[in-house]
């Protein structure tokens, strides 16, 4: 059946795209115990700046920034990691905060011979590039946040604030491994889910996306929820970007408020309307827009409806 997969089928596909655009597969050990997989520049050029793509939770990176790649190559090197435990990257360490995925993206950066970036992130990859962001200051000019939720508090979830009322909720939605529990994850991520997905193509992506390191997953998801307060999160200096969509049923809008509120004039927060939380599958050119304007043409974020190309 494996040779019938649609799911590696599309995967070959974003393969050849990601190469197309002029990227190739890098796998490198880090040597302890680590392996990161991450698409690079096949010729890097050193006057240009640097970005890198981060992914969240889901498949893998090629899954989440396919449409992206081709347009900001002209512009940019870009850069575009696995996470661990997503494509070929793993660790056999314990470690499982965003942090340690942080270091080990500027690890495999670092090893690739770049010391400076920018850096965009989507959901969880938003919580690593703002980890990445505090951690390493000198290394990070500029950051774009998309619906990452970092300023969320364990309390959130208590109050009502999340479509889940339990972390173990969250991981049997956001890791889902029934068709129904993938049916769930789509309802919440769009702004218009897609109807009338065939079951056996829901199967056929748990099979090949959603089985292979569950647990690791799992203890990532949890690992961001435990014991997390605003008070303890760092504030980033570098100019960001917070891009949101109206109708994020997994971070709500309210936590884009609470982020700009609390990096104060590093920061300005973007409102993409009739979109919910996959913003890169539902509005790929408005997020383009918004990533060149102010990667490119500005150190201020642009205002909404205020739309440049670039």
């Amino acid at each position: 059946m494996a040779n019938l997969s649609l799911t590696a089928m599309l995967n070959r596909c974003f393969r050849y795209s990601f190469s197309k655009a002029g990227l190739r597969s890098s796998t490198m050990d880090l040597g302890d115990g680590t392996v990161m997989h991450i698409w690079v520049p096949k010729v890097h050029i050193k006057s240009k700046p640097t970005l890198i793509l981060i992914h969240g939770i889901g498949a893998n990176a090629m899954w989440q920034w396919n449409d992206f790649v081709s347009p900001l190559m002209s512009r940019f090197n870009v850069y575009v990691p696995d996470l661990l435990f997503f494509g070929d990257s793993y660790t056999s360490r314990p470690e499982r905060s965003e942090q340690f995925q942080a270091q080990c993206v500027t690890r495999v950066m670092e090893a690739h011979g770049v010391t400076v970036m920018n850096v965009v992130g989507i959901s969880y990859g938003g919580f690593v590039g703002y980890s990445l962001a505090a951690q390493f200051k000198e290394r990070v000019e500029k950051l774009v946040l998309c619906c990452a939720g970092v300023c969320l508090e364990d309390k959130d979830m208590e109050e009502g604030m999340l479509q889940v009322k339990s972390v173990d909720e969250a991981v049997s939605i956001l890791l889902p491994q029934t068709p129904q529990k993938m049916r769930e994850l789509m309802k919440i991520s769009f702004y218009k889910p897609r109807k009338g997905v065939p079951t056996c193509f829901l199967n056929d992506f748990i099979r090949e996306m959603c089985s292979e390191h569950l647990q690791e997953r799992k203890e990532l998801i949890q690992a961001l929820h435990k014991d997390r307060k605003v008070s303890n999160l760092p504030k980033i200096t570098q100019p960001t970007l917070l891009i949101w969509g109206e109708h994020d049923q997994i971070f709500p809008l309210e936590l884009g408020h609470r982020l700009e509120r609390h990096l104060g004039d590093n920061a300005k927060l973007v409102m993409i309307k009739n979109a919910g939380h996959a913003i890169n599958v539902e509005k790929p050119k408005v997020l383009l827009k918004h990533f060149k304007y102010f990667l490119i043409d500005t150190f201020r974020p642009m205002e909404p409806g205020n739309h440049s190309n670039g």
